[in-house]
């Protein structure tokens, strides 16, 4: 470890040096890029420096240990003990930072959910999701966009999908995927008893053409008139677009917009990332059946999470977490199972570090 740590302080010293010169400061393009890897490896630099300081604080320490004054030694003692215990701390720090980090965490996502075993009460709840993701996206000053809604007749979403854009978005909610499940009364039930719906999360890192292996060839687009609310273009023009990925069949429909140009844009940037997930659903896949790992795995079958309303309560069955406050979390309070979750993440991935 402290081979790697001595490589990457050589590294963010190189980057200075050049953050320094003339005919970097005058390629913007060049500067961004080294600007960008030497933030990066700010952190784990400091802690490595504070690291070494501590050690060479014990190394001078260690003459005292042995002097002829007891009062001395005790003291010494008690500050290696100290310093030990700093040390220990920085270590596990230094571990979690030297751990790959997951190239697709600065990334926007495509967010899609979708009202699964429940009927209009899954809708609903579908509804409740959305609106709990756009509070906490608004609560980090990142940006929502709807791509595509399908409206159910009470007023939720049979489907709904959006572009969430801003800082680390990917990093942070590549958890919530999966099966959501609600237990409430619903509004439409007379005799007061508590139905069990559920609705599904994907998350998926907003992918562009370039991150995606497509042949000439294997995109059908199809256009055909829009449904529902619209404006006056509904019916009346070809502004619906209909793309599909030959070789996988999986399809992306976009018929919000009035304008087919930008239809099909969104329908491409769904596709792309519907893409790139399956290709890491694929990875994953072999990965946990080799490691057995399952916090965080991604899919969308596995109920995640329940949304208890007569008791107050919010479980995610990964990590064993219930939180008594379903009001606050409706209102988009996710970070403590955020955390959590990053945290099972770490451990799992150190588990597999040390296996292997």
């Amino acid at each position: 470890m402290l081979s790697r740590l001595e490589d990457l302080e050589q590294r963010f010293e190189d980057l200075e040096r050049q953050l320094s010169r003339r005919d970097v400061l005058d390629d913007q393009a060049r500067y961004r890029k080294l600007t960008k890897a030497h933030a990066e490896l700010r952190e784990v630099v400091d802690l490595f420096r504070q690291y070494k300081a501590i050690l060479d604080g014990r190394e001078e320490n260690r003459e005292l240990l042995a002097d002829g004054d007891a009062g001395i030694r005790a003291l010494a003692q008690e500050e290696d003990r100290r310093l030990e215990t700093l040390a220990r701390e920085l270590e596990g720090r230094l571990t979690l930072l030297l751990l790959p980090r997951d190239p697709l965490d600065d990334k926007n996502i495509i967010l899609e959910i979708r009202a699964g075993t429940g009927g209009e009460e899954a809708a609903l709840f579908a509804a409740d999701l959305f609106r709990l993701y756009v509070r906490y996206a608004e609560g980090r000053g990142w940006k929502v966009e709807i791509l595509s809604a399908s409206p159910s007749d009470s007023g939720g979403y049979k489907e709904i999908i959006a572009l969430i854009e801003g800082a680390g978005v990917y990093s942070l909610l590549k958890y919530e995927a999966g099966t959501h499940r609600v237990q409430r009364v619903p509004v439409t039930e007379s005799q007061g008893r508590i139905h069990t719906s559920a609705a599904t999360v994907a998350i998926m890192p907003e992918a562009e053409e370039a991150d995606v292996d497509i042949k000439p060839g294997d995109l059908r687009f199809d256009v055909y008139r829009s449904s529902g609310p619209g404006g006056q273009s509904v019916n009346t023009t070809d502004s619906a677009v209909r793309v599909t990925h030959i070789p996988t069949g999986i399809t992306v429909t976009c018929q919000d917009e009035k304008s087919q140009h930008k239809n099909k844009a969104q329908a491409l940037k769904v596709l792309y990332s519907r893409l790139l997930q399956a290709e890491r659903d694929r990875l994953h896949a072999i990965s946990a059946e080799n490691r057995r790992l399952q916090v965080g795995s991604g899919d969308r079958s596995e109920r995640i999470r329940t949304y208890n309303f007569p008791q107050g309560r919010v479980t995610d069955h990964r990590v064993n977490l219930t939180l008594y406050k379903l009001d606050a979390v409706l209102q988009g309070d996710i970070q403590e199972f955020i955390d959590t979750l990053a945290a099972a993440a770490r451990t799992d991935a150190l588990k597999a570090q040390a296996d292997f």
